[in-house]
């Protein structure tokens, strides 16, 4: 059995440091995972994915079309441009934040209306939340992400807080521990 995660978001938000949170945290229990990253136009507000495959056996780190059991989106419309990727029944953990993209900033486009209540009625299972208000609280506005890990974290019952919070500390710089401790409880609570 493998599972298929896929993290996605705008450049700068810390979808990289999210999957190297998972990546880590599983390989801590010993499960075998491969994690891929695609950068895309990271550096310039653009989309960027990544991948996590874990299970008893991965082969290879892609999700394609219809196979991914979950999407942790920092990004409202992110989220909605990879759906096609979630399987029947999957979950989309998606932070309620509305980035707009360079179409949008200049006028040609305008941002989609009800992006949540489509994902819903396509039959996802849609966990939204104000990832950015709680990271706020925590301390910073970077801190998103981790708030998401900790939402994700929820559905994984055989892996325990102290081993997240374990492997957080191999993730991020020790001056910035506490916030990100923080910020995963507030996400994990939420």
């Amino acid at each position: 059995m493998t599972t298929n995660v896929m993290i996605v978001g705008v450049g700068g938000q810390g979808s990289l440091l999210a999957s190297k949170l998972l990546g880590r945290v599983l390989l801590n229990k010993g499960v075998q995972v491969k994690v891929s990253e695609v950068h895309g136009m990271s550096q310039r507000g653009g989309s960027v994915v990544t991948y996590v495959r874990f299970g008893d056996e991965v082969y290879s780190p892609v999700i394609d079309k219809g196979e991914a059991d979950y999407i942790i989106s920092f990004e409202t419309l992110e989220a909605a441009r990879y759906m096609e990727n979630l399987k029947l029944g999957g979950t989309v953990i998606v932070n309620d934040q509305q980035i707009d993209p360079m179409p949008v900033i200049t006028g040609a486009a305008s941002y989609p209306d009800n992006l949540l209540q489509k994902m819903k009625d396509s039959g996802a299972k849609v966990d939204s939340l104000d990832a950015l208000s709680l990271a706020l609280k925590a301390g910073s506005a970077k801190s998103a992400n981790i708030v998401l890990m900790g939402r994700f974290s929820t559905y994984y019952k055989d892996i325990s807080e102290e081993e997240w919070l374990d492997a957080l500390a191999q993730c991020v710089k020790p001056q910035f521990l506490e916030m990100n401790k923080k910020a995963f409880a507030l996400g994990r609570e939420s």
